[in-house]
């Protein structure tokens, strides 16, 4: 982190010359800087150097017509005039408190620090700007019905650092909806804040490795490193920065983001290009694509006072010489709420179970009714269902039976709730997968991704359980209607499907089938030889293979050839992945696993995998690895080749190729070998 420059009534503009000086070099950069290029998704290297990329990324972005607020931002940062027209209908979204609206905001807080003033708007817009910013609803408690989500992870840290950031910008201003001055916003937000930092440096994040809402936790963190005027806070923001930037080069292979996920949709499932982060791993680790998808990018290329460390560069692309084991521990139990400083009583504590989506669990579902009293989100939208059972839910409640009934209907009611997951990622020069392990097996899912086994930016394979074939997640492609049992061994994962009708208030299974994605298109190679498919990128292979038989979607669209549907309800799924330098030609690599014995017997299943042996599994009983349970819970915070971090993490310290970072929160200690410079 650097120093900071301020003027009299606000920031000063930041000194963009360097960045105008960068853009000269870009020109040199034709593999990047031409439009018809710069959408290009880099699997290796595009620049070595962090300015470079930047100075790339900026050319491109301010060269690009249209783009939202932080397109915008960017194109004022390269010298030139904003459109009003995208700041207008942010500023329109966020007075009519649409839902994401708090995105928008964070969009403007940085047009208002950095850019304050900037002839390239108007003094009525400028006025405009502030209106919005004090006429806003910060928090759930604050006067006005609305549609937000202020509460999931991601929403969390954003409404709570714009609270308090707004304030800061304004402190003896009167917010025209709360009626708190600025100074009094912040000391409200203040301990949001610090709370929500501090879960997720100790314990990671419940909406894991997410290539969507990542996204979004950066752009807060962000505004929160380079504006803040509290050092520890920004300090904390930029450790805990430090974190996620690790999650996703731990768990990204050649700029694909393709590890499990807490949280994800269809597009990002299946397409590299679609991820929120992509923009984003191109300016922090050289792949990816330099592209105007997700709003953290401009906020890291714009960033004055956040400096990636270089370590995290180097894990990234630490991909020549080895296999690489990486275990990881994020998020916590909600039985386990004292070890954490919580309870089950306040609307604050309540505000961090829903940060985890524990509506109707059943320690916490009498606080969640409060809530819906205390905030009248009866008539929010995101609570219509609960609101077609609000006289049930206060029946329930009055008689004390509340839990009862949410514990009946669990499987279902709680399929949003993410507790703690241990995470498995195997990466290698030619190929990644990665598992969440034996997670809640047989709840419903919502948004959840559970492995995911990665060869290219869209060569890709994973299967689920579709709730439905349309609506809001979980659908047909999003989430799950019914998780799986699923574990990983290095190179190869088992997941057991076993989906029946349970009783349901919230999401009922509709169909009673699964399917897998495999793109054939997107591979070199591709061999169907009894019950196996194999596929080959590269040097990297993959090979599928499905208990029951299969069959491809034959109708036009994006899914035919590309989808297998397995037309049971009960199904196991192998996947074993391999490589040229550790299994010799393709055709070698195809022989031994159809050498290789799978049997399977009711929901049990027993494979001799060429790579590791014998391995067992089954609904209920332990993975067994050549005789020997395999640990697949109480994993560390992080385990790999780079660092070993306990769970819950006080210090953490990552090395590779000569380059290192430590942190210890405590102290609000943060110490690197190095850091990327623009």
């Amino acid at each position: 982190m650097t120093g900071r420059r301020v003027s009299k009534g606000g920031r000063s503009a930041p000194p963009f010359l360097p960045i105008l000086a960068l853009l000269v070099c870009a020109t040199a950069l034709s593999a990047v800087s031409r439009e018809e290029d710069a959408v290009d998704f880099h699997e290796v290297v595009s620049a070595p150097e962090f300015a470079a990329r930047r100075a790339a990324y900026v050319s491109h972005i301010a060269e690009s017509e249209g783009g939202g607020t932080f397109a915008q931002l960017v194109r004022m940062a390269a010298g030139r005039a904003p459109d009003w027209r995208p700041i207008e209908r942010s500023l329109d979204k966020i007075d009519h408190r649409h839902d994401c609206a708090d995105f928008d905001l964070h969009g403007l807080l940085r047009l208002l620090y950095q850019f304050s003033g900037s002839p390239g708007l108007s003094s009525e817009q400028w006025d405009r700007i502030r209106r919005t910013v004090l006429g806003f609803k910060y928090w759930p408690d604050e006067p006005g019905v609305d549609s937000m989500c202020t509460w999931s992870e991601n929403h969390h840290i954003l409404f709570a650092s714009a609270g308090y950031l707004a304030g800061q910008r304004y402190p003896d201003a009167v917010f025209t909806n709360s009626g708190k001055t600025g100074r009094d916003q912040m000391a409200v937000m203040r301990p949001r804040v610090m709370r929500w930092l501090e879960l997720r440096f100790r314990t990671g994040f419940s909406e894991w490795l997410s290539n969507v809402y990542y996204d979004e936790d950066l752009v807060a963190l962000l505004n929160l490193v380079d504006f803040c005027d509290d050092e520890e806070i920004a300090t904390r923001a930029a450790m805990v920065l430090d974190l996620l930037c690790a999650d996703i080069a731990l768990n990204s292979f050649r700029g694909v983001f393709g590890g499990t996920h807490g949280r994800t949709y269809e597009n990002e499932r299946k397409y590299a290009r679609h991820e929120n982060t992509t923009a984003t791993q191109y300016l922090l680790f050289g792949r990816g694509a330099a592209h105007a998808g997700g709003i953290s990018a401009p906020c890291l290329a714009l960033s004055e006072r956040y400096r990636p460390p270089r370590v995290l560069f180097e894990i990234a692309n630490d991909l020549h010489a080895r296999d690489t084991e990486i275990r990881q521990r994020m998020g916590i139990r909600v039985r386990d709420a004292a070890r954490w400083g919580l309870g089950f009583k306040s609307v604050e504590d309540g505000m961090t179970w829903l940060s985890l989506e524990a509506y109707a669990h059943p320690l916490t579902i009498n606080l969640f009714v409060d809530m819906l009293d205390a905030f009248n989100w009866w008539e929010n939208a995101f609570f219509e269902d609960a609101k077609a059972f609000r006289r049930l839910l206060g029946f329930c409640r009055n008689w004390r039976v509340l839990p009862l009934v949410a514990l009946f209907f669990r499987h279902d009611v709680c399929r949003n709730t993410r507790e703690e997951v241990n995470i498995y990622t195997y990466r290698t020069p030619d190929y990644m997968l990665s598992t969440a392990q034996d997670y809640r097996k047989g709840y419903g899912g919502d948004q959840q991704h559970i492995w995911q086994a990665t060869l290219g930016p869209d060569a890709v394979c994973f299967t689920s359980h579709p709730a439905r074939r349309h609506g809001r997640s979980p659908n047909y492609w999003t989430g799950y209607g019914t998780l799986p049992r699923a574990a990983q061994i290095e190179n190869v994962v088992i997941e057991i499907y076993n989906v029946a009708r349970k009783p349901s208030l919230y999401v009922a299974n509709e169909l009673f089938f699964t399917h897998a994605w495999l793109p054939r298109d997107r591979f070199e190679e591709c061999i169907e030889r009894d019950g196996w498919v194999f596929a080959r990128r590269g040097d990297g292979y993959l090979a599928f293979y499905s208990q029951h038989p299969y069959r491809w979607q034959t109708e036009r669209g994006d899914d035919q050839d590309r989808e297998m549907i397995v037309d049971s309800p009960r199904n196991v799924f192998i996947c074993e992945m391999g490589r040229r330098a550790t299994d010799g030609e393709f055709t070698e690599f195809v022989r031994r696993i159809l050498d290789a014995p799978v049997v399977i017997d009711g929901l049990r299943v027993t494979y001799q995998s060429p790579s590791q042996g014998h391995i067992a599994w089954d609904w209920t009983g332990p993975l067994l690895h050549n005789g020997a349970p395999v640990e697949l819970r109480e994993y560390p915070r992080y385990d790999s080749p780079y660092g070993r971090v306990a769970f819950p993490n006080d210090a953490a310290v990552f090395r590779c190729n000569g380059h290192w970072l430590e942190l210890e929160w405590a102290a609000a200690r943060r110490e690197a070998s190095a850091f990327l410079e623009p």
